[in-house]
C-alpha cells in the first residue's frame, strides 16, 4: 500500500478511536493496539515529512470537547509525554542517556535526579483553584481546549473544594481521575442488578462518569483522584523540584500517590520500574506504567519541548495487560464435583507476560452477560498472576451471522443429563457415580469414614487405581485382588491385604451410610439419615425420586435437556471423550460470579414425595430426583448390590421415625466398651433421638464410658439420667425409657478422681 494511503488510513483509524473514547466513553481498541497504530503513523511521517498534516494525531493531543459541555481554554496547554516503547530496563537507560545528551553531560558528570511516579490509567483533569477555592475543572480535550466538568468533579470526595493553608492566588493542578478496583466491582454489581450492561474496565467507567450531563449520575460512581502536575500558577513561589511540588500539593490537601520516589541516574530508575512491576497486581487501581521526569525545574527549562512533548519526561510502560484476540471455540470442562465450566478457546495471544490460549467463562450467565460468541474479537486481560479473563467483546468487529452460544444438555464426558439447580449459576453433570471427570472425587467420598468407611483407601491409592484404569466406578473396588494392589507404589502385601479386608468389611453397611456415600449433591450425612428413616428402603427412595422427577419435567422444571442417554451409549463414548477432554492450566472450580435469576415454571407443589422428608426442601429434592433419574447412576448402584454391598433395611438407620427415643436428647462422654462414639450416635439418631455436645437441663440421658469427664460431673449435679453402654443398648431395644433421675444403685459410671 502506498505510504500516503496508509498514513491517511492510520489517521482515520486513530481519530475514530479518539472520538469513541474521548467523546462517547467507548473502548474500541486496547492501549497496545492504539499504541501500535500511533507508532506506525509516527514512523511513516518521519520517513515522509510531506505526509504530516495539521490534524494528524501525532501533532496534537487526542480528544476534543464533547457536545453538551462548555469549552474551557487551557491557559497552559495540557500536553502529553513521550512513551518509551522498550519494555524492561533498557527503556529507563535509554531515557537517562537521552537526557544526559540534551544537557551535554559527560560520563564523569554526576547522575541526573529524576522524579519517578506511577502512570495512572484514568482521565486527565485540570483543576483551577483561585485563592484556594475550586472554580473550574476541565478535561484535557485536545490539549488546548477541554470540557467544563466542574459540576461532576465536585461530586468526587477525594478532590477538595477548598485548599488548606495559605493558597496561591491561582493554582491549576493537573492529575488523574480514576476508579479503584473495589469501586469498579461494586458498580458492575449494581449494573447487573438493574439489568444493565457491565463496564469493560475502570478507566472506561471513570471516563463515562465524567461525561454525564447530570452530576447526580456521576455522584453514583465512586471516583478517585491523584495530583501529579501544574498548569497556570500565580502568586506562589513554585518549589525548585518536582518532588517538592508534589509535597506542597499534598500539604494543600490534594491527594498525591505515595508510590513515588526521587531516583539518581538510570540504575535507580530501573530499580523503581522493577519494584512497581512487582507490586502492580496488588495495587488497588490500574496503572499501565511509570513516569520519569527530570526533578529540577531549572534543568527542565534548559531542555524545553519538542513538538507536542517535553524532552524532560517519558512514560515507561509495562507489557500490556490487555490484548485482543479471537474466540475460536467454546469447550466444556467437567470438574471434580460435576460442574460444567465453559472455556473459551482463543487464538493464542501474549498478554501480561504469558501466552494465553484458554480462558474460563465460568458459567452460562457469564457467557450471556458478556455475550461471548465463537468468532468474536474479545479483549483479554491478565494482571500479574491473576487468571486471565475476557473483559469484553468488541461488538463492532462481530460478523452479523454469529449465533449465541448454547450450553450443552448432556455431560460431554459421560453423556449423563446436565441440570442447573434453583438459584445456581453452574450446570452440573448428574452422572456422579460413572462420570470419568468425577471418578476420583466420587471414590474418595464413597470410601470416607462417615460413608462406607474403607480404611486405607486414601487419595494417593485412589489416584493410582484410577490412573491405571483398575477402578472406574465404586463397584470395581469389590473386584480388586491382592495382585492388583501389591503392584501399586508403596503398597506392600500386608497393606494390600489390610485394604482388601477393609473393602470386604464395608460390604455390610447401613442404608443411611450408603445413601451418603453415593455423593448426591446437597445430601449430607444428616439428610441421608432422614431419607433412610423416612423411606425405609433404597427402592422406595428411588421410586419416589423417579416419580417426583417425572412430574417436575412434565411441569417444565428440572433438567436442561431431559433424560440422559443409556449407560451403554455413554460407556461406548467414554474413552474417546476422555481423550478430547480439554486440559487447562487453571483450577476448574474457579469462584463463580453471582448467578442471574432464571425464569422457572413453578407448579403448586414440586417434588412432593421427597419434600415430605424432614428438612428436605425443593432445592435438595431436585438434586436427589435428578441423581436417581439418571440411568447411569441406577446401573452403578445395581452393580454395587451385585458385588455384595448390603444393608439391613429393617435395622437402625432404615426405620421410620416414631420410636421410643423420638424427641430425646443424649450426650456422649468417655469411651464405651464396644461401641465407638460414632456408632452410638448413629444408633441413637436412627431410633429418633438427638445427640448434643453439651449437658444442660434439657438433656434426657448422658451415656458415660471409661474416663468420663466434666460432662458426667455436670450430669450428676443436675440429677440427669446416666447410662452405661448396656443401659443404652437396652433403651434402644425398647426395654427402658424412664426419664427419672438415676438412683444410688445405678450402674452408670462414676466420675473419676481426676474428672474435668
Amino acid at each position: 500500500m502506498p505510504a500516503a494511503e496508509r498514513a491517511a488510513q492510520l489517521r482515520a483509524q486513530l481519530l475514530a478511536l479518539d472520538a469513541a473514547y474521548y467523546e462517547r466513553a467507548e473502548l474500541l481498541a486496547t492501549d497496545a493496539e492504539y499504541d501500535a497504530l500511533f507508532r506506525e503513523l509516527q514512523a511513516l511521517e518521519a520517513d515522509h515529512p510531506d505526509l504530516v498534516t495539521a490534524d494528524s494525531p501525532t501533532q496534537r493531543v487526542s480528544g476534543r470537547a464533547a457536545g453538551g459541555f462548555e469549552p474551557v481554554v487551557h491557559r497552559v496547554p495540557m500536553l502529553s509525554i513521550r512513551t518509551e516503547t522498550e519494555h524492561g530496563p533498557a527503556g529507563a537507560l535509554a531515557f537517562d542517556a537521552r537526557v544526559r545528551r540534551e544537557l551535554g553531560l559527560g560520563d564523569d558528570d554526576p547522575p541526573v535526579g529524576y522524579a519517578a511516579e506511577l502512570k495512572f490509567d484514568g482521565l486527565a483533569i485540570n483543576l483551577r483553584y483561585e485563592h484556594g477555592r475550586l472554580t473550574c475543572a476541565a478535561t484535557r480535550g485536545d490539549g488546548m481546549t477541554g470540557d467544563n466538568v466542574t459540576a461532576n468533579i465536585r461530586t468526587i470526595k477525594a478532590i477538595p473544594q477548598q485548599l488548606k493553608g495559605a493558597a496561591p492566588e491561582v493554582l491549576e493542578v493537573r492529575g488523574e481521575v480514576f476508579m479503584r478496583h473495589d469501586d469498579f466491582a461494586r458498580l458492575n454489581e449494581k449494573q447487573a442488578e438493574q439489568g444493565l450492561k457491565n463496564f469493560v474496565n475502570p478507566r472506561n467507567a471513570a471516563a463515562g462518569a465524567l461525561r454525564q450531563l447530570d452530576p447526580a449520575i456521576t455522584a453514583q460512581r465512586t471516583l478517585s483522584f491523584f495530583a501529579y502536575g501544574l498548569g497556570e500558577v500565580a502568586g506562589w513561589d513554585e518549589p525548585a523540584t518536582h518532588a517538592g511540588m508534589l509535597d506542597a500539593l499534598a500539604a494543600f490537601g490534594l491527594p498525591v500517590s505515595e508510590d513515588r520516589t526521587v531516583a539518581r541516574g538510570g540504575e535507580e530508575l530501573i530499580a523503581y520500574y522493577e519494584g512497581i512491576a512487582a507490586k502492580r497486581a496488588t495495587l488497588p487501581f490500574d496503572i499501565d506504567g511509570v513516569v520519569y521526569k527530570v526533578n529540577s525545574r531549572a534543568l527542565r527549562r534548559d531542555m524545553g519541548f519538542v513538538s507536542r512533548e517535553p524532552r524532560w519526561a517519558v512514560a515507561h510502560k509495562y507489557p500490556p495487560q490487555e490484548q485482543t484476540t479471537t474466540v475460536e471455540g467454546i469447550d466444556i470442562q467437567v470438574g471434580r464435583t460435576g460442574a460444567l465450566t465453559p472455556v473459551a478457546r482463543l487464538a493464542p495471544v501474549f498478554v501480561g507476560g504469558v501466552t494465553v490460549a484458554n480462558v474460563t467463562l465460568h458459567n452460562e450467565d457469564e457467557i450471556r452477560r458478556k455475550d461471548v460468541r465463537v468468532g468474536d474479537v474479545v479483549i483479554v486481560r491478565r494482571a500479574g498472576d491473576v487468571i486471565p479473563e475476557i473483559v469484553g467483546v468488541l461488538a463492532d468487529r462481530r460478523a452479523s451471522d454469529l449465533p449465541q452460544y448454547v450450553m450443552p444438555t448432556h455431560c460431554p464426558v459421560c453423556g449423563s443429563a446436565a441440570y442447573r439447580g434453583e438459584d445456581e449459576a453452574v450446570l452440573r453433570c448428574t452422572g456422579g457415580l460413572v462420570c470419568p471427570a468425577q471418578r476420583k472425587q466420587a471414590l474418595l467420598h464413597f470410601a470416607q469414614r462417615r460413608a462406607l468407611d474403607i480404611e486405607g483407601l486414601g487419595e494417593k491409592v485412589v489416584d493410582q487405581l484410577v490412573d491405571a484404569a483398575i477402578v472406574r466406578t465404586p463397584a470395581d473396588l469389590y473386584n480388586l485382588g491382592l495382585l492388583n494392589l501389591v503392584e501399586l507404589e508403596r503398597m506392600g502385601e500386608k497393606s494390600a491385604q489390610n485394604l482388601l479386608d477393609a473393602i470386604a468389611k464395608s460390604k455390610q453397611t447401613t442404608l443411611a451410610r450408603f445413601i451418603f456415600g453415593l455423593g448426591i449433591r446437597q445430601v449430607g450425612e444428616q439428610t441421608a439419615k432422614d431419607l433412610a428413616r423416612h423411606f425405609g428402603s433404597l427402592d422406595a427412595l428411588i421410586a419416589a425420586a423417579e416419580q417426583d422427577d417425572a412430574e417436575a419435567k412434565a411441569q417444565g422444571v428440572g433438567l436442561v435437556g431431559g433424560a440422559g442417554e443409556t449407560a451403554a451409549e455413554a460407556i461406548a463414548e467414554t474413552s474417546v471423550q476422555e481423550v478430547l477432554q480439554p486440559k487447562l492450566e487453571f483450577e476448574a472450580e474457579a469462584p463463580q460470579p453471582k448467578p442471574e435469576k432464571r425464569a422457572r415454571v413453578k407448579a403448586p407443589v414440586l417434588f412432593p414425595r421427597l419434600t415430605s422428608v424432614k428438612d428436605v426442601g425443593p432445592i435438595v429434592a431436585e438434586s436427589i430426583a435428578h441423581f436417581f433419574a439418571e440411568e447411569h447412576n441406577r446401573t452403578a448402584i445395581e452393580m454395587l448390590r451385585a458385588n455384595g454391598v448390603t444393608w439391613d433395611e429393617s435395622a437402625p438407620g432404615a426405620g421410620p421415625r416414631g420410636t421410643a427415643l423420638a424427641g430425646k436428647t443424649f450426650v456422649l462422654t468417655g469411651t464405651l466398651p464396644t461401641l465407638t462414639r460414632e456408632d452410638a450416635k448413629e444408633r441413637i439418631e436412627a431410633a429418633g433421638g438427638k445427640v448434643s455436645g453439651s449437658v444442660s437441663k434439657k438433656t434426657h440421658y448422658v451415656v458415660a464410658g471409661a474416663e468420663a469427664g466434666s460432662k458426667l460431673v455436670k450430669a450428676t449435679e443436675l440429677g440427669l439420667n446416666v447410662l452405661d453402654e448396656d443401659g443404652l443398648l437396652a433403651l434402644l431395644a425398647g426395654e427402658g425409657g424412664d426419664d427419672s433421675p438415676p438412683t444410688a444403685g445405678s450402674d452408670a459410671a462414676a466420675p473419676s478422681a481426676d474428672a474435668s
